[in-house]
């Protein structure tokens, strides 16, 4: 049987896409196309749709599906029973994060891991939240890391960390000067912000309203990186977390002033699908996450 071509066709018809599959397989979306036409010449059937937006499984396509995911299933679990009677820990570890946590919180968390497990690749993808939940239900990534973690059917939470909610502001502000500040002192500032439906957006705009301040947003963006260039340049005030500007304050190309009252924290939470048999080093790289915090390494 062409369990590879099976494991092709399950990616595929879950991520709703030739060119997804094929990073997910580390093959060329080309080969992806040669081996779903390989398993519709096997079963003299067309398997997948191709529609204008999307693609789908015909009904073809919906019966070897559900016989492909459990022959995959059982093949996983095999899999992960041999790997525990052995001593090596072998495998990809697969992890869906928002762009904040994975290139400011996880390349300390990688190293150590990848130093204990050196048998073991670690492959992080960027995603908004709401599809990285999509990403742990439909098997397209083993650990989901998001802020502000929800409640999703089929989803548990783990708990990971909490990152410390602070002002960023360029280091000649007015506001640079104060060691701690109070949130209404921001009032009438213009401000850079997450764009309006992402989690940590929200829970900002919360503790402002909180403090009876109604912020001016003058840009708004769905990626860190870009918050803090334009904050650099003097686009307006943000807060953000304190890990995720070290590096410019360390530059001096920005400054954070933490807040009077403090108690502004942002929970983070690792997704993992309910029920599912987890390889044993996903299950390591969980517990790494959950435990100690390693130490950085230093700033290059």
């Amino acid at each position: 049987m062409q369990l590879e071509a099976l494991k092709v066709f399950c990616d595929v018809v879950e991520s709703q896409s030739f060119s997804k599959a094929a990073v997910l397989n580390f093959v060329s979306q080309s080969a992806v196309s040669q081996q779903i036409r390989s398993l519709e010449d096997k079963y003299e059937h067309k398997l997948i749709e191709r529609g204008k937006r999307n693609l789908a499984p015909t009904q073809a396509g919906q019966i070897l599906y559900q016989a492909a995911k459990g022959v995959l299933g059982r093949l996983e679990e095999m899999e992960i029973e041999l790997q525990r009677l052995s001593k090596r820990v072998l495998g990809t570890v697969r992890v869906a994060t928002i762009y904040s946590v994975g290139l400011h919180e996880l390349h300390a968390y990688v190293t150590d891991f990848m130093r204990r497990y050196p048998d073991v690749r670690v492959r992080i993808e960027y995603h908004r939240a709401n599809r990285i939940y999509d990403q742990v239900v439909g098997n397209l990534t083993d650990i989901g890391i998001v802020a502000y973690p929800a409640r999703r059917s089929g989803i548990r939470i783990l708990p990971f960390r909490e990152d410390e909610l602070a002002l960023v502001c360029p280091p000649e502000h007015p506001l640079a000067r104060q060691k701690r500040t109070e949130l209404r002192h921001l009032a009438g500032h213009p401000f850079v912000m997450f764009e309006r439906n992402l989690p940590t957006r929200r829970a900002v705009e919360r503790i402002l309203r909180e403090a009876d301040v109604r912020p001016q947003v003058a840009m708004e963006f769905d990626n860190i990186e870009t918050i803090k260039r334009a904050v650099e340049i003097g686009a307006g005030i943000s807060i953000l977390p304190r890990a995720t500007v070290e590096r410019e304050v360390s530059l001096g190309t920005l400054a954070v002033v933490r807040f009077a009252r403090g108690g502004h924290m942002r929970p983070l939470g690792i997704l993992i699908k309910r029920a599912r048999q987890m390889p044993p080093a996903v299950n390591y790289f969980i517990e790494l996450l959950q435990g100690e915090p390693p130490e950085p390494s230093p700033p290059k």
